[in-house]
């Protein structure tokens, strides 16, 4: 079985992602996810970057602009959704955000009216 890439931080922000929705619950609009996630790193002095910007460029020109949620402790991308269910499009574009990133590894989180959900994305080569 291959090794897991930052266990302790990995289980660590998922532990805070299920703290916030035993306090907030379910049905609420992303951006509040992400304003109490943003309190709670703070709280526990983890170190972060929200709405982290990436160009996307064709050649020579920018075609488009990623922002990442969170980029914690210069390691893990942190995605945050509010759907029941993962697409296919949440984890192409957390695979995204890691190969323009340069990170290995990504959490993809749903706050949903059923719980929390997360995926743990890593790095193809």
């Amino acid at each position: 079985m291959p090794e897991l890439i930052y266990p302790e931080l990995s289980y660590r922000i998922i532990g805070i992602c299920y703290d916030v929705y035993n306090e907030l619950g379910g049905g609420y609009q992303e951006k509040y996810y992400q304003r109490a996630l943003k309190e709670r790193l703070k709280r526990e002095s983890l170190d972060f970057k929200e709405q982290l910007k990436f160009d996307l460029k064709f050649q020579t020109k920018i075609i488009g602009r990623y922002f990442i949620d969170f980029v914690i402790d210069n390691k893990i991308v942190l995605e945050i959704k509010i759907a029941p269910i993962f697409y296919q499009r949440d984890i192409r574009q957390v695979l995204a955000y890691l190969k323009e990133s340069g990170l290995k590894l990504g959490v993809l989180v749903s706050f949903n009216r059923k719980g929390v959900m997360f995926k743990r994305i890593l790095k193809g080569n």
